[in-house]
């Protein structure tokens, strides 16, 4: 069954998004949809005099990406939609949604499909990235501040139980002894529920999209700058000054991050300093999460990214660690088609190294 044509040349022409088709030998859009003319400011009688234009306006960090995605679209190598960023004559940035379709004929081959405006879309959700962002942050550092003075109770009565041994005082340490379970539950408490979130990334398929990194990480260090009085750390950051973009999930990535920075905190000692760096190579981004901390001991380096390693050991604070943080690291960076290494001498530090490949 096939509608009628009039319904389909109704229905294209009413709705708000953009449809087209161009003309890749002539070089020309032969048809597009009403819709142009309030989604880009132009007038459908006048496209093809409009289309330098346009083009022009595509944002300079987004044309690289655009030259990709046309050369696979006029090939018929490209199937998925894509975004891009066009500056608008007000000086704002406007994003899109490009649906691609491809068809050959006798008279040359056809490019086309559909033009969406989702910036309302990219900005919601660079608002709930952005408080996603504020609140793992924000948890990873209550829980080691409300974690330190437990941990320093627990201390505390290991050695009242010792010290009040020869008293044989049975109400007095059974109230020692309920101190020091009350303080190991509170612990583990908060640990379970920063954990939880982050032991369940690994299992949820990838939303991956492009994203500019350098945004994303300086976000991210500024939170735990803001909140560095509560950790008494020196939070450092250095990137390179252009753009570094990639296809990643960013709320599942930056718990990986979250996670690493908080490792970083559990083993530097207080006035220590910990370094976020991001670079970009030939094909790939180069992160860097660098401590001032007590480093790795050699004997437990080989296993460290292994489920329930050896390698697990408590905070400088006697934050608890389940074994598990690590690996779910390395599978989500490999989900990402990424690496993760560290390097790492006692008494000196560790730096972890994730590369990523950058984005076409």
């Amino acid at each position: 069954m096939s509608f009628p044509t009039a319904f389909i040349t109704s229905f294209l022409q009413q709705s708000p998004q953009v449809f087209f088709v161009y003309e890749v030998q002539s070089q020309r859009v032969s048809y597009v949809s009403a819709a142009y003319e309030e989604l880009l400011q132009g007038h459908c009688e006048r496209v093809n005099e409009e289309l330098p234009g346009l083009l022009a306006r595509i944002h300079p960090d987004d044309y690289e990406h655009a030259l990709d995605c046309w050369q696979r679209w006029r090939g018929g190598q490209l199937r998925e939609p894509f975004e891009l960023r066009l500056r608008t004559p007000e000086g704002l940035v406007q994003h899109l949604s490009i649906t691609p379709h491809w068809l050959a004929g006798p008279d040359g081959d056809q490019v086309g499909g559909l033009l969406e405006d989702i910036s309302a879309t990219k900005t919601a959700l660079w608002h709930a990235d952005k408080y996603n962002t504020k609140k793992n942050t924000t948890l990873e550092i209550l829980s080691h501040e409300l974690a330190g003075p437990f941990s320093v109770l627990q201390q505390m009565s290991d050695y009242f139980h010792e010290a009040v041994a020869p008293l044989q005082d049975a109400a007095l340490t059974t109230a020692i002894d309920h101190m020091r379970d009350l303080c190991r539950d509170s612990i583990g408490l908060i640990r379970d529920f920063v954990d939880h979130e982050f032991l369940d990334s690994v299992n949820v398929v990838l939303r991956r999209e492009r994203i500019e990194l350098v945004e994303k990480l300086r976000l991210l260090i500024t939170q735990y700058q803001t909140g560095s009085r509560y950790t008494d750390k020196h939070f450092g950051f250095e990137a390179e000054g252009v753009p570094i973009f990639v296809e990643m999930d960013q709320n599942k990535f930056m718990q990986v991050m979250n996670n690493l920075m908080s490792n970083a905190i559990k083993f530097t000692p207080d006035g220590g300093t910990i370094t976020l760096r991001v670079v970009a190579t030939a094909s790939h981004a180069l992160i860097t999460v660098a401590d001032t901390g007590i480093g790795i001991p050699v004997a437990l380096q080989a296993g460290l990214f292994e489920k329930f390693t050896k390698a697990r050991r408590p905070g400088l604070r006697g934050e608890r660690s389940t074994g598990l943080g690590m690996s779910i690291i390395k599978a989500i960076i490999e989900l990402h088609e990424g690496s993760i290494s560290f390097q790492s001498t006692e008494g000196k530090g560790t730096t972890f190294l994730i590369e990523l490949p950058l984005a076409g």
